[in-house]
Order: structure tokens, then C-alpha cells, then sequence
């Protein structure tokens, strides 16, 4: 589930591109540092996306600096850290980790098992740093996990666990924001699960796994249905976003929640409306 939070290249101005990629490359950093390489390997689109709006909100002093890493050994390219970056890189760790343990337990998913034990002692010290959110996280993954192998249908309650993850993730501080970021950060996982979900949905069938959609993609219906749902989820999520007083850094989140959150949905969408007509 992780991925989908991302910008939209073309439409976005170089200078913010870069920016944008400079916050990437922080958490990319910081990741390495705290954790090694395999904390490294955990690195998400979806938490540069956490680090930019939460510093867009509190804009905490960001330091800046210039790196090279193995992807770029040439050229040295800006990085950007800041509290939120070493934050983002915590809460990363442990999604990452109890997501792997699940998938393992649920279907024995082998290189999610190695990676877990890789992340077992890391992700350790992020919960023992944040005891109520990793507490939280795990629950609300137990929680999936109980639901699909109970094989649930209501995509609404399925949809809402993981929207109470990322609530969790989202709510930084204990202050007057906290439940705008709370309501912002369920509406854009429940989105992030369904799209998710309508993604696998023809991979999750032929290999026997659950699925909410199941058997809804021989529905005339199912792409406007599920367009419709995700378009629900993404109004929610931006109608609280417009609640909160970001100026910095507005310009990419805006790319971000209005086009970049669609880019892999019409590509699915695009996908799956040629291989129909093959058919045909």
C-alpha cells in the first residue's frame, strides 16, 4: 500500500521538483543513517509527502546540505532535513516492519519474512521511542489481517483501518490542528487502500488472495463505482487540507492531492480498458 502519494512530473515547475526531491532525498538519508540499508530500503514517496505538508504546517528550522549516493555518484544534488524528517523516517520503519510480519503470517510471503528479520531490532527502537503510535499502527494492521481472513466485503470498514493508520501518522501534535490532520490522514488512507485494492484486484484472483473488490471487475459499474469512491475519499482528504494554514511548500502539495494521487489510478484505469478490448 505504499506508493501512491506522489507527485505529478510533468505538471509540476522544475524549481519545486527539485525541492521536492530534496525532502525525498533527506528521508533517504536519514533513513541510512538511523537504520543502515535496509532501513534505507523502506524509503516511500508517501512519507516525503508526510514530511512536506507537516513542515509546510509547523515549519520547523530545515537544514540543507549536498550529497552523493549510489543512484547519483556523479553529480551532488540538495538535501533537506528537519524533526519531521527523523519523524517520517521512524514512523516509515514501523509500517514497513509490521506490514512485512503481517504479510508473512497472512501469506507466508518468504522475502517479507527476511526483510522483517532485517527490520526486527530497528523498528524496535522506533516503538520504544513512540509507544502509543506504534501501538496504534500494529492493532489497526492485526485488525486487516482479522478482517481478511474473515473475508469482510464491507470495503468501508476494510478501508478504515488502514485510514486510522494514517490518521495516526498524520497527527504530529497534540494542538489545535491535530483533528483536521487526524481527518485529512484517514480520508487519504482510506483512498490509498482502495486504490490499493483496485490496483491487485486481477493479480489478488489469480493467486487466491483476498481482496474487497473481488468479483466486482465483471461489473459493467465497477470502474465508475470505484472512481466515484476514490473521488469521495479525495474531497474529504483536501477539504481538511484547505483547513490548515500551509503556505510554504504549497504549490507540490497541491500537485501532489489535486493531480499526482491520480497518476497511477488512470494508468491502472487505461490498463485494464485495453486488455478488456484484447479480449473482445
Amino acid at each position: 500500500m505504499f506508493g501512491y502519494v506522489m507527485i505529478n512530473k510533468p505538471e509540476i515547475k522544475f524549481k519545486d521538483y527539485e525541492l521536492y526531491r530534496s525532502f525525498y532525498c533527506g528521508l533517504c538519508r536519514e533513513l541510512r543513517e538511523k537504520y543502515g540499508i535496509s532501513g534505507q530500503l523502506s524509503l516511500t514517496y508517501d512519507m516525503t509527502f508526510v514530511i512536506l505538508l507537516l513542515s509546510g504546517l509547523y515549519e520547523p528550522p530545515t537544514r540543507k546540505g549536498k550529497t552523493r549516493c549510489a543512484i547519483h555518484p556523479v553529480c551532488s544534488h540538495e538535501v533537506r532535513k528537519n524533526e519531521i524528517t527523523e519523524y517520517a523516517a521512524d514512523m516509515n520503519v514501523l509500517l514497513v516492519y509490521y506490514k512485512c510480519v503481517d504479510d508473512w503470517k497472512d501469506e507466508k510471503k518468504l522475502p517479507q519474512f527476511l526483510y522483517s528479520r532485517l527490520l526486527r531490532g530497528k523498528s524496535e527502537k522506533s516503538a520504544g521511542r513512540m509507544k502509543e503510535k506504534a501501538g496504534a499502527i500494529r492493532r489497526e494492521l492485526e485488525e486487516i489481517s482479522r478482517l481478511e481472513k474473515a473475508g469482510e466485503r464491507d470495503i468501508d470498514r476494510m478501508s478504515g483501518a488502514f485510514g486510522r493508520i494514517m490518521e495516526e501518522i498524520f497527527a504530529y501534535r497534540k494542538d489545535p490542528w491535530e483533528d483536521s490532520l487526524r481527518k485529512f490522514g484517514f480520508y487519504l488512507g482510506k483512498f490509498i487502500y482502495l486504490l490499493d485494492a483496485y490496483e491487485d484486484l486481477e493479480k489478488d484472483e489469480e493467486k487466491g488472495n483476498y481482496n474487497p473488490f473481488s468479483g466486482s471487475n465483471i461489473m459493467e459499474e465497477f470502474e465508475g463505482n470505484t472512481r466515484r469512491l476514490l473521488v469521495m475519499m479525495m474531497s474529504e482528504a483536501c477539504r481538511e487540507f484547505e483547513k490548515l494554514p500551509i503556505i510554504k511548500y504549497e504549490d507540490i502539495l497541491r500537485n501532489i492531492l489535486y493531480s499526482g494521487v491520480w497518476c497511477r489510478f488512470e494508468t491502472v484505469s487505461a490498463a485494464r480498458r485495453e486488455a478488456k478490448e484484447k479480449k473482445r
